[in-house]
């Protein structure tokens, strides 16, 4: 029956609004009842006392009827309402106003008449009603004395039976039945404010819901359809500019899934194809050797296990790559920050390629001034960094070609530049160049040997020490990869 929230919470005031009028009903209306009886009885606090000054009720031990019946008719003309009963001292019923057989009690209990008379108790004092065995009510009393001894007592109830239930109240209040309309009005009129407010309020949680059903849909695809205000407002407004990011960063990252399994695919693809291709012409020699066993010659021979060799090397620096990529992926290779002499580093590994490059007809140098400040990073990582960089450079570089690796210390920071006069990289390709297997189409086949991990892995060490590389190239002009370390507050000696 409520399943909405602006309906539970309607039920919920409407609840809560009959308990309240029912709360200050009961305090009301007792409250007004202790107050008649506070005054009627302060009122008429001497009336019993102004009655047996008035009369004589008893003779001896005896009770004068004659004066009894007088002050009956006497008080029925004045006050109908006021009950009057003459009591021993026991609180034995002797006579009373009203009929014998309308009586319930015999006797009355003497304590409340005892403190009445005392004069320290606070009014309303209620005594026991002869005419009811669970009521009590205000009353006035006063010793009756014979020849100046207690006789017994005139106990005056007052009010009698005229206002005994709140209907009857009511009926002879004006103000009381105002009253209670001002308060049946009251809560309506808070009852109907109460559903306008919760309205107002639930129209917001309700286009809340709203978007977040039509963006669960559209299979978390879309942003949400409901624009919601930004986090400055209340609960609601906070929660709806929550959702929004949520729903946003969601989106993010399924772009982000989609274009990580779009590059897994490819990365699948990229290694099949250079997996392929050293294993099928390993494969392919290793085969030849076995069918023609004894039928090359040994030159032959050593030719087919050279070129088989080579196959198996370059097969096994691409299975090497792939795993130290992996490893700084997981950051399962801990970086290890040190100080320590970047153009020292720089020397060492561009000894490493003289060789390589004599042998190709590359002229390799380093540039750099004499006096660089150090540099905090992790040189074993740093060293792989620029050998990748320096071997990328040779190998697209053609003979009678310089490769550079210039060093200068800018702006708190030793910059790295690696040049190359080499074929160059097309204007199209240069956002691509870090990406894992990714290789200029143009030089694929002309200069076969990479497999494309080598940027990669560069790129993925910088990244792992907060640097940045980058590449320009003119076509056929050669290429240049930069790249710098923030240097380290002590000067190299």
């Amino acid at each position: 029956m409520f399943k909405t929230l602006s309906s539970k919470l309607a039920a919920a005031l409407l609840g809560l609004l009959c308990l309240i009028g029912a709360l200050y009903s009961a305090l009301t209306f007792y409250g007004s009842e202790l107050y008649q009886q506070e005054v009627n009885q302060k009122l008429n606090w001497k009336l019993a006392a102004h009655l047996v000054s008035e009369k004589t009720l008893m003779l001896e031990d005896k009770v004068n009827q004659g004066a009894l019946d007088e002050l009956f008719k006497m008080l029925m003309v004045i006050n109908p309402n006021i009950e009057i009963y003459l009591l021993n001292t026991e609180g034995k019923i002797l006579a009373c106003s009203v009929p014998a057989e309308q009586l319930q009690r015999k006797q009355v209990t003497l304590a409340p008449l005892r403190e009445f008379m005392s004069g320290q108790g606070r009014a309303p004092i209620l005594g026991d009603d002869p005419r009811d065995v669970r009521a009590r009510k205000i009353f006035s009393v006063s010793p009756v004395p014979v020849e100046g001894a207690t006789q017994g007592y005139l106990y005056v109830v007052l009010g009698g039976q005229a206002y005994d239930s709140i209907a009857q109240m009511l009926q002879g209040s004006h103000i009381l039945r105002m009253g209670a309309w001002a308060l049946v009005a009251s809560l309506v009129l808070t009852l109907l404010a109460g559903l306008l407010l919760f309205r107002s309020l639930t129209r917001r949680l309700t286009r809340l819901a709203a978007s977040m059903e039509s963006f669960q849909r559209a299979d978390l695809r879309d942003e949400p359809s409901a624009a919601m205000p930004l986090a400055r407002g209340d609960e609601i407004d906070r929660l709806g500019a929550s959702f929004n990011q949520m729903a946003v960063r969601i989106k993010q990252q399924m772009d982000t899934l989609k274009e990580t399994d779009k590059l897994r695919r490819e990365l699948v693809a990229n290694v099949s194809h250079d997996l392929r291709t050293p294993l099928a012409s390993l494969q392919g020699y290793l085969e030849t050797l076995l069918l023609k066993e004894g039928k090359l010659s040994a030159e032959e021979q050593r030719q087919y296990l050279e070129i088989a060799c080579k196959h198996s090397e370059r097969l096994g620096k691409l299975v090497e790559e792939l795993f130290e990529l992996a490893k700084l992926d997981s950051s399962a290779t801990p970086v290890q920050m040190e100080p320590f002499a970047l153009d020292d580093l720089a020397q060492d590994v561009a000894q490493k390629f003289q060789l390589a490059a004599r042998n190709k007809g590359v002229a390799l140098e380093v540039i750099c001034p004499q006096r660089l400040p150090l540099v905090c990073a992790d040189i074993g990582l740093m060293e792989r960094v620029l050998a990748n960089l320096i071997e990328n450079a040779l190998r697209y570089t053609p003979a009678g070609g310089r490769v550079t690796l210039d060093l200068s210390h800018e702006q708190g920071a030793v910059s790295v530049r690696v040049r190359d006069t080499g074929c160059g990289i097309p204007q199209e390709d240069l956002p691509h160049v870090f990406e894992r297997f990714y290789r200029v189409e143009k030089t694929r086949q002309e200069h076969a040997g990479g497999a494309g991990l080598g940027l990669a892995i560069a790129k993925r060490i910088l990244d792992l020490h907060g640097s940045r590389i980058s590449v320009d190239s003119v076509l056929n002009r050669g290429s240049r990869s930069t790249f710098s370390l923030p240097a380290h507050n002590v000067m190299k000696s």
